[in-house]
């Protein structure tokens, strides 16, 4: 890996290469490399994805869902570069753009092994005025948390957590269980 600046800006994080290989997200000033996702955790990308992509093109045609987007919260912004696992956006798409502006919703798939650094995020995400709700699923039981902005536009100290109830994201109209998503995973709640 080539030799790092003390703390990176974001346009130094974008225009950098590891030559290593590795994906990174630029946390604080510092390059963290994304480890590969685990085979249940690429399955949930994917069908959350699928999911909710055809439900924006049959209910919300201005937006769009993205996988592994660049999304810079507010939070020290000259010094961090998020990778969320999923996120939407009702702001156009620019050839050439390096982040997604302006996300609505953006969604984290928990493993065990990255808890710490995907709570981090979900934090850094609050600082975005365009975020309305964070979904964390969870890729070793079916569970998943969510925190929806209040309408004064503070966030909950917790998470609501969602088990075999409904899931609803309030800023797209979407709505389906759990157990839907989860059903081909082998994973219990």
């Amino acid at each position: 890996m080539a030799k790092l600046p003390f703390r990176m800006t974001v346009r130094d994080f974008l225009d950098w290469e590891s030559g290593d290989g590795l994906r990174y997200e630029l946390v604080d000033g510092e390059p963290r490399a994304i480890a590969p996702a685990g085979a249940i955790h690429g399955f949930l990308q994917n069908e959350m994805g699928s999911v909710i992509r055809n439900h924006l093109l049959s209910h919300r045609p201005g937006c769009v869902i993205l996988a592994n987007p660049g999304i810079v919260p507010h939070l020290m912004s000259a010094h961090n570069v998020r990778v969320p696992d999923l996120a939407v956006t009702c702001s156009g798409l620019m050839p050439g753009q390096a982040t997604l502006p302006d996300p609505v919703l953006v969604i984290e798939i928990l493993s065990p092994s990255n808890h710490a650094e995907t709570w981090s995020n979900v934090w850094a995400y609050t600082s975005i005025p365009s975020v309305q709700e964070i979904l964390v699923l969870h890729s070793g039981r079916i569970a998943a948390e969510l925190l929806r902005r209040a309408e004064g536009g503070g966030w909950p100290d917790e998470p609501e957590a969602i088990g075999d109830a409904a899931l609803r994201l309030t800023g797209i109209d979407f709505e389906m269980r759990l157990a839907e998503l989860y059903a081909r995973t082998g994973l219990t709640a």
